[in-house]
């Protein structure tokens, strides 16, 4: 197929119906995402609550996903994928039908959020760990770009759809549509033709290879670099998004479509991160990337944290998308490019751990600290770290960038193809 150099992944056949599916699943679980905090809100006018039901849907992520990184890795990725899609739908099945019921209550939030976190604790770190399945190794910076594109994509209209559709209907039309998108991801899944690879890890325990892939991480330096800034942005960043419903009603003076707009306007900033990874060739750069990413969405979100306009606050929004995509894409591209096949699926669950699994320590935290100093004040906090980290982060990027261009010229030389310069 004759397509441009940042769709190149697409010339895939197994890709291009992988992104078709996900790109109308995840904007169901946009809508959900938007429509569940909108209804734990309006049950509860809680900002404490927000927090932990931000809690309770991603801590599973903290948990597991070690254990999802060895299921990826000892079994058939596709087949994985198609349980824990379908376990997905279920749950929001069963939360649309509970709202529809006017049966729904906080534990039911509860209980649901945390058993979709135990389906994405094997689900994220498989899903990771597919992209080279479906492209192989030369494509992949762009498929993980693409992916990142997708996810977005889908972050600009969901919430926009859930926003008018909350406000007109009520949420549980937005599970329900959650719950039917899962048949586009399925059906794209079943369709495909991957060829059965080797499984690593066999002869192995469990736990020794769980043990395995947090040794490998604790002795790759950059590796090791790259998931604890990502942790530090995921814990104290990234839980703006749970304090949204906050800043829409209390501090902006809107409703359920302020709420849209402003997660969408996230979204949006997301999208254009992702278009700009996805024309890039290589990783040449990227480290500097993060650090540049990692400190814009510090600034950013303490801007924000002063903002009473809900344009200028909306406007705000679009660089905390931009960075906090680009760190996120590009620590995933600069990682999966340094670490070999056999540990890609364990490495990728400690970044599922870092990405995912931080983000609910750092929602109760950022629940807990909005009841107690406010909303503007938790998001300015946390993005004084986010800017620090940065900082630091870049300070030891001249060794970093040396460490990693020794491992790629190591993976490289094993796969017989020429190094390539990394970060």
């Amino acid at each position: 197929m004759n397509l441009p150099e940042s769709l190149r992944a697409l010339r895939h056949r197994n890709y291009r119906i992988f992104f078709a599916g996900q790109l109308i699943s995840l904007t169901g679980t946009w809508m959900q995402s938007v429509a569940q905090a909108w209804l734990a809100y309006r049950l509860t006018h809680s900002a404490a609550l927000l927090g932990i039901v931000g809690f309770a849907s991603q801590i599973p992520t903290l948990l597991f996903s070690p254990a999802g990184g060895v299921v990826a890795d000892r079994f058939a990725r596709r087949q994985v994928l198609l349980a824990t899609q379908a376990s997905s739908m279920v749950l929001a099945f069963a939360l649309a039908a509970l709202t529809f019921a006017d049966a729904v209550t906080i534990p039911w939030i509860l209980t649901l959020a945390a058993l979709g976190g135990i389906v994405n604790a094997f689900d994220i770190p498989t899903r990771q760990a597919f992209a080279i399945d479906m492209v192989g190794r030369d494509d992949l910076v762009n498929a993980i770009a693409l992916n990142s594109s997708i996810f977005n994509g889908a972050r600009v209209v969901g919430p926009a759809i859930a926003g008018l559709l909350v406000a007109r209907i009520g949420e549980a039309w937005c599970f329900l549509a959650n719950g039917v998108s899962y048949f586009a991801v399925l059906g794209s899944l079943a369709t495909m033709r991957i060829p059965q690879g080797a499984p690593f890890a066999r002869t192995v325990s469990v736990w020794t290879s769980v043990r395995d892939g947090f040794v490998y991480v604790a002795r790759a330096r950059p590796v090791r670099a790259l998931l604890l800034l990502l942790g530090l942005v995921s814990l104290t960043g990234m839980p703006y998004a749970v304090l949204m419903p906050v800043f829409a009603r209390e501090i902006l003076g809107g409703d359920a479509r302020e709420l849209g707009l402003l997660m969408g306007a996230s979204g949006v900033g997301a999208l254009l991160g992702a278009v700009v990874l996805a024309n890039r060739r290589s990783v040449k750069g990227l480290g500097t990337f993060v650090a540049v990413c990692a400190a814009g969405m510090g600034l950013a979100l303490v801007a924000f944290s002063f903002s009473r306009s809900f344009w200028v606050s909306a406007a705000l929004l679009v660089p905390v998308g931009f960075c906090m995509m680009s760190e996120m894409a590009s620590s995933n591209t600069l990682i999966q490019s340094l670490i070999p096949d056999e540990m890609r699926g364990r490495v990728m669950s400690l970044y599922a751990m870092m990405f995912m699994g931080m983000a609910p320590v750092g929602a109760l935290l950022a629940g807990s600290l909005a009841a107690r100093i406010g909303a503007p004040a938790t998001i300015a906090g946390g993005g004084c770290v986010c800017l620090a980290g940065a900082l630091i982060f870049a300070r030891h990027l001249p060794h970093l960038r040396a460490d990693a261009r020794q491992m790629i010229v190591e993976l490289q030389m094993t796969a017989g193809a020429p190094p390539e310069e990394p970060t």
